[in-house]
């Protein structure tokens, strides 16, 4: 480097910065020495410079630390610090003065040395010391938990109790529930391996190497709970046992605490053999079955010692879900027997597949069982001291309490509660009574076991106004047929339907055809009873508006009477007292389809007993509401419109009191307006008078009595709805195969020995038969005097059409296609010197009595008189449905 271009020497005494601090009376110790005291100063008594600019910086700013000149020599001092001495100071201290530190705290937080949002950041040490002195704290509180807790009386807790149930005047009806599902205690050897394993491998499959706690799974329960979501228990076999046998069903916060203190100490104390037994012996397997002996008994009918694997899987099945793995079927929406199979199935395979899993069953052994197919268990029997109709009531009682209140099917299978039920004990005996009465003297399977085996009857009485129901007939004996035949059966109720479309067209009239379709329910004419219809055979459907109804295949349908009878123009009344269905359908097409239905479910027939409404036969009866539903209805216009729904429950009662009452949730509403109510009650009472319905006119010679007889297409059902002020009471009757695979109704022709069967034959005579005991000792209440209403729609001819005759109708083919109703008991044709529909007159003429031709009340309900010999219809027929293809309800 050449010579101009170097630097020049340093200055002695630490150039300028030196100076600078020697003038403002600093001292500045000399660069690079040493702070040791052997450290000297210059010979001329000159200062040497600091170490270094970093001491002299932190000097010139305070003095935060302590800068310190040593030297060696003649005596000479060292000062330095925040006070200069001038040019320099001898024999002074040479030691300044800095601040003083922070004193140390227990816990540094917020922490000293820092600033800013880094003072509230901990240490990585006091992240560790906090964590440390909680699981500390935890374990201590659980410690104290498990010295203080004890594990409870096992007999008193899980002792199942029974429900008392009682008639309506607090008299008991029977002790079932609880204690009487026959659950028996078996120890471990009694339960087959294949079963211990299946539920082992599907509820915990670490049970005999695990603790008897699972800590993730109280975890995550115990925030869900804390936050407000689903509840969740115990995911060890040894926390449910712990919970079946000491604890309460609550899911609450103190009972997981509670729970997991017991099944640690539990799972201390006791064998994995006695708490599996325990918990198979306390589990609950649905239908009403408590412990392992008890549901394989209730499902497969034997021991549960005698259970093979597949069976053993499918029961270990159910612990997920009783109510929704039963494939006969649950409470609620979503537990069908469909779903409840399928959703079965899938918890049955997977309960295999884990078996595989945990090496308990070989995997060519589990597609042998694949193989072979889902174990179907039996259909449920319900206990022996349910039989006859006890069974029907408890269950129809049991039913209620789950869908209206807020206790669930688990709590009251447990027990323990009294319900009294609406029930009326004398009621019931009547009932059964003449059901029993009329089956013997007319059916019998062994003479005629084509015509008579699988009859079955079922039937309801409702009281008006308030809703109770005080007696059904649900069927043989609850422990032989398990359907409740007053409950949802799925029978058509045919033309006991046609009060509603009348009731209808009463409320909101029917539709002005002159009128565009925007214009209709500005504009609507409310139809008097005398309204003109024309009653005609095999009457094209039309719209409102005049056109042919057509179905979605583009057909016309003529709907055809009872018997082929053209009745001409007829007014509303009696074309409901003698059951002519066309000039119902077409006034059902004039009102609307959604207007009829809307009143029969203001009435109290449930919206999903209603389908295919968008269809004329809808009119005539395709729909299948329960005879309790049927009966309530009818109720409705026994007490001028008010509707009250139908319940069975008056109030519970536990251990502690009452748990609920009816009366906090009765409604009771203006279903239909009086004046129609009372306007349809007087029609239906020329019906009991003078119509099909003459066969109840014993009672109304006592009591005013309306009614409405009803069959189906095909002869498959018949019905008879009727009321009194007092009490409404429907009985229905039908043939099907409780038994079978594949159930369908079947026809009743020749059933009884009658050519075919009526609502006006056998239900009306049953119908009778109970209300005249029923309504023994009460006064007789006249219904109310019905207003004048509507206007007279139609004009009558002069002259009645002349029905025509069988030749006739064949030589008077219809231009277009047409789809059909067979005639349901096709009748002579009425002779001339009888006036249309003269009921009466019809009799006479026919050699029959004022119940319709025989001691049964008839063989056909409009006209009584001699049975014909033609032939019921071919089998095959389709039922009704949207398209038009079976038209339901001539009577």
């Amino acid at each position: 480097m050449s010579e101009h271009r170097r630097k020049p020497p340093p200055q002695q005494g630490g150039g300028r910065a030196a100076a600078r601090r020697s003038q403002s009376g600093r001292r500045a110790a000399p660069r690079g020495a040493s702070h040791a005291p052997s450290a000297s100063f210059a010979s001329e008594g000159e200062e040497r410079p600091y170490g270094g600019r970093a001491e002299a910086r932190r000097a010139a700013k305070g003095g935060r630390r302590r800068a310190a000149d040593h030297g060696a020599g003649h005596g000479a001092g060292a000062g330095g610090g925040r006070r200069g001495g001038g040019g320099g100071a001898e024999g002074g201290r040479g030691r300044g003065r800095g601040r003083e530190p922070e004193k140390k705290r227990f816990i540094d937080y917020p922490r000293a040395g820092k600033y800013g949002w880094r003072r509230f950041v901990p240490s990585w040490k006091q992240v560790t010391g906090t964590c440390l002195g909680f699981f500390g704290l935890l374990l201590a509180t659980a410690g104290i938990g498990l010295w203080m807790v004890q594990i409870p009386d096992a007999q008193k807790t899980a002792n199942v109790q029974k429900n008392v149930y009682y008639w309506s005047d607090n008299t008991q009806m029977v002790i079932a529930g609880g204690g009487d599902r026959n659950r028996q205690i078996v120890d471990i050897e009694e339960i087959p391996e294949s079963m211990q394993n299946a539920v082992v491998a599907a509820e915990n499959a670490t049970f005999w190497e695990d603790n008897g706690v699972d800590p993730m799974g109280i975890a995550r329960a115990v925030f869900n709970m804390a936050m407000g979501g689903s509840t969740q228990s115990g995911s060890t076999i040894t926390q449910q046992y712990v919970k079946n046998t000491y604890l309460s069903q609550e899911q609450t916060l103190k009972r997981k605490f509670t729970e997991l203190l017991i099944s640690v100490k539990v799972g201390g104390v006791e064998s994995k053999q006695t708490i599996l037994a325990g918990y198979l012996n306390t589990a609950y397997y649905g239908r009403g079955a408590y412990g392992i002996e008890a549901a394989s008994r209730a499902y497969y009918g034997k021991p549960a010692l005698e259970l093979d694997t597949t069976e053993s899987a499918f029961l270990a099945a159910t612990l997920n879900g009783p109510n929704l793995y039963d494939p006969a079927g649950g409470q609620g929406p979503g537990a069908s027997a469909k779903e409840n199979t399928e959703r079965a199935t899938l918890r049955w395979k997977f309960a295999l597949r884990r078996m595989v899993e945990i090496g308990k069953l070989d995997q060519s052994t589990r597609q042998d069982i694949l193989d072979k197919g889902f174990p179907m268990p039996n259909p449920p029997k319900p206990a022996t001291n349910k039989a006859g109709q006890i069974g029907y009531l408890t269950d129809l009682a049991d039913n209620y309490i789950v869908a209206n209140t807020t206790l669930s099917r688990t709590e009251l299978d447990r027990g323990g509660y009294k319900i009294h039920t609406t029930f009326d004990k004398k009621k019931m005996a009547a009932l059964t009574k003449a059901v029993d009465k009329v089956e013997k003297a007319n059916i019998d399977p062994k003479k005629r076991p084509k015509t008579d085996k699988y009859v079955q009857f079922g039937g309801a009485s409702v009281e008006p106004k308030t809703g109770k129901i005080k007696a059904i007939y649900g069927g043989s004996d609850a422990t032989v047929h398990f359907t409740n035949n007053a409950d949802y059966t799925g029978v058509q109720v045919g033309s006991t339907f046609k009060p509603f479309v009348l009731s209808a067209a009463m409320e909101y009239g029917i539709r002005n055809p002159d009128l565009p379709p925007e214009q209709t329910e500005q504009q609507r004419t409310i139809v008097s009873p005398k309204s003109i219809y024309d009653g005609d055979n095999k009457l094209k459907v039309k719209n409102y508006d005049g056109t042919i109804w057509h179905n979605e295949k583009g057909e016309e349908w003529h709907q055809r009477n009872d018997g082929d009878r053209s009745e001409g123009d007829v007014d509303l009344r009696t074309a409901m007292q003698f059951s002519t269905n066309t000039p119902y359908i077409q006034l059902a097409m004039d009102v609307g389809l959604d207007k009829v239905r809307q009143t029969a479910e203001a009435a109290g027939i449930k919206k999903d007993n209603l389908p295919g409404w968008r269809s004329p036969s809808f009119a005539l009866g395709t729909s299948a509401p329960s005879a309790i539903r049927l009966a309530g209805a009818y109720a409705t216009y026994a007490a001028s419109g008010k509707q009250v729904d139908p319940y069975s429950v008056e109030s519970i009662e536990g251990k502690d009191g009452e748990v609920w009452n009816h009366d906090s949730v009765a409604k009771v509403k203006q279903g239909i307006p009086a004046d129609v109510a009372d306007n349809v009650t007087d029609v239906l009472r020329t019906v009991v008078q003078e119509g099909t319905g003459t066969a109840a006119k014993p009672v109304d010679a006592q009591w005013p009595t309306a009614g409405k007889t009803g069959t189906t297409d095909g002869n498959k059902s018949a019905w008879f709805a009727g009321y009194t002020r007092q009490l409404s009471t429907a009985i229905g009757m039908f043939r099907v195969d409780d038994q079978a695979k594949n159930q369908k109704f079947l026809e009743m022709y020749g059933t009884g020995g009658q050519e075919s069967i009526h609502g006006a034959s056998f239900p009306a005579e049953i119908w009778t038969e109970y209300m005249l005991s029923a309504m023994k000792g009460k006064s007789p209440q006249q219904f109310p005097e019905p207003s004048e209403l509507g206007t007279i729609v139609g004009e009558p001819t002069p002259t009645p059409t002349p029905t025509p005759t069988e030749t006739e109708q064949e030589e008077s083919p219809d231009p277009t296609p047409t789809t059909e109703a067979p005639p349901e008991t096709p009748d002579p044709d009425p002779t001339t010197t009888c006036r249309p529909l003269d009921w009466e007159c019809r009799q006479n003429e026919n050699g029959g009595n004022e119940n319709g031709g025989n001691e049964n009340g008839g063989s056909g309900d409009p006209g009584g008189g001699q049975p014909t010999t033609e032939s019921p219809p071919e089998e095959g027929e389709t039922e009704g449905n949207d398209n038009g293809g079976s038209w339901f309800g001539n009577n």
